[in-house]
């Protein structure tokens, strides 16, 4: 009987570690990536939102950027409207 449930077990204990090793941690592994990213821009730094606005930080509060448009319209942006940043 323990054996039996033991077997029986074994293909989900096994499914799950796959799917920890396949998607949970890489995804853990990208949001403190991304989030390291965030808390790194400082003035001056290229950004793309996620609305894919290039965009350049202006100035840092706590919880948004003081951005600069292309045409220097100035516009805040939630932090966590950061996609991605641009690299020269």
């Amino acid at each position: 009987m323990q054996g039996d449930l033991l077997t029986s077990l074994l293909p989900l204990v096994a499914l799950f570690a796959i799917f920890y090793f396949l998607i949970i941690r890489p995804q853990q592994k990208q949001a403190k990536a991304h989030k390291e990213m965030i808390a790194g821009l400082k003035k001056g730094d290229s950004i793309v939102t996620n609305g894919g606005l290039m965009v350049e930080v202006v100035k840092v509060e706590e919880t948004y950027f003081l951005v600069k448009n292309s045409d220097n319209s100035e516009m805040k942006l939630a932090k966590e409207f950061v996609a991605r940043q641009i690299t020269a």
